[in-house]
Parts: structure tokens; C-alpha cells; sequence
């Protein structure tokens, strides 16, 4: 059995406290989508500082590892991918905030019917961000591989929302507010579905010492 360095350790320990502060902020702007919730939206901008200070405490240790340890074929692949995979679950972080800021926007005018599409995509998108953080944490490429499959329908639901917002705004220009901030709130979900894609493309990195970003476009 490979004995894990106490360092590297504690980088991967920080990494998966940072993905489940980032699931929960998720869940957490949502909620105040679906229930009008003007304090979890609040708490959502609170709850963004503590991802911020474990990116930073993330970089740091990076840093520390490269000058110190000098790791070589799997350390350093891990490393690197720890850093990328810090950086977009910062940007979760951020893509939450700016749910919450939506769903404020929505609580200050007359409730309408959330888009049951909407609410479809905030929990495939969920789920997305979930298996990615799994596959890291289990080191499961196939895993990871499955995340990559699924971004297809994201973009497919996103375009969905958005043209079915677009046609209520048209047909009742008083509804103009909530239309817009349910298409931002889809643009904002599907960003975070690219994340995810993100962190199980890293995974495969780590795990397999294969780069797979942007297989699709440049295969010929």
C-alpha cells in the first residue's frame, strides 16, 4: 500500500472540505430560490468568504509543496490538479453568490411559478457537482468519465429554460423581471456544470496521467 505524504494529506483533506462547503452553498442559493428565502440568500454571501480563505490556505500549501518537496509523476499531478480543481470550486462559490443575489431580486417582487424545468436543472446540476466530487474523492476516473457525459443535457435544459423565458417575457412584459433572473439563474447553473466538468477532467489527470480537456474539438 503507497503511504500517503502527511502534506499532501492535509492538501487533499483541505480540498474536500472545500468541495463540501461548495455543495452546500449550492444547495443553499437554490433554496432561496425555490422558497423565497431572503436569509439563506444572505448566508450564502457569508458562507462564499470561508471557500475564498481555503483557496488561499490551498494556494499556499501548493506552493510550499513545489518549493519543499519537488514532487515528481503522481505527487505531482495531484498537486497540480488539487490547484485547478481549488479553482473552480471557488468559482461554484462565486456562481452561488450570484444565485442568491438573484433570488433576492425575485423575493422583492410578486411570486410567480418557478419554471419546473429550472428546478429540473438545478438538481441535475447538483448531482453533476456531487459525482464530480466523488470521483476525487475515490480517485475514480470512470467516475469522473460519467460527469463528462452528462454536459451535454445541461446545456440542452439551460436552452430549454431560457427559451421558455423568453417567451413569457414576451407574452407578458409585466413578468419581465422574474424572466430574467430565471435565465440568469440557468446561465449561472450551467457554469457550474462546466466546473464540475472541470474538476472530473483533473481527476482523469490525476488518476490516469491523461488530458482529456477538449478531446471532442480536437479530434480529427
Amino acid at each position: 500500500m503507497r503511504v500517503v505524504d502527511p502534506v499532501l494529506q492535509e492538501l487533499r483533506d483541505k480540498l474536500l472540505r472545500m468541495g463540501g462547503l461548495a455543495e452546500a452553498i449550492l444547495e443553499k442559493a437554490l433554496t432561496a430560490v425555490w422558497k423565497r428565502d431572503r436569509g439563506a440568500a444572505r448566508e450564502v454571501q457569508i458562507d462564499d468568504l470561508e471557500i475564498d480563505r481555503l483557496d488561499l490556505a490551498i494556494d499556499e500549501a501548493v506552493l510550499r509543496i513545489l518549493a519543499t518537496q519537488a514532487p515528481v509523476a503522481d505527487d505531482l499531478r495531484a498537486v497540480i490538479a488539487a490547484k485547478m480543481i481549488a479553482t473552480d470550486l471557488e468559482r461554484v462559490g462565486d456562481l452561488a453568490r450570484n444565485i442568491a443575489k438573484c433570488s433576492l431580486r425575485l423575493a422583492e417582487h410578486p411570486e410567480v411559478s418557478i419554471p419546473s424545468r429550472l428546478r429540473t436543472l438545478g438538481d441535475e446540476v447538483q448531482r453533476v457537482l456531487h459525482r464530480a466530487l466523488d470521483s476525487f474523492a475515490d480517485g475514480d476516473a470512470a467516475r469522473a468519465a460519467e460527469v463528462l457525459e452528462q454536459d451535454d443535457q445541461v446545456d440542452a435544459d439551460q436552452d430549454i429554460v431560457i427559451r421558455a423565458a423568453i417567451q413569457e417575457i414576451t407574452s407578458h412584459p409585466e413578468l419581465t423581471s422574474q424572466g430574467v433572473d430565471f435565465i440568469l439563474i440557468a446561465k449561472n447553473l450551467e457554469r457550474v456544470a462546466d466546473h464540475a466538468t472541470n474538476i472530473a477532467e483533473d481527476v482523469i489527470l490525476a488518476t490516469q496521467a491523461r488530458n482529456v480537456k477538449h478531446a471532442s474539438k480536437l479530434v480529427r
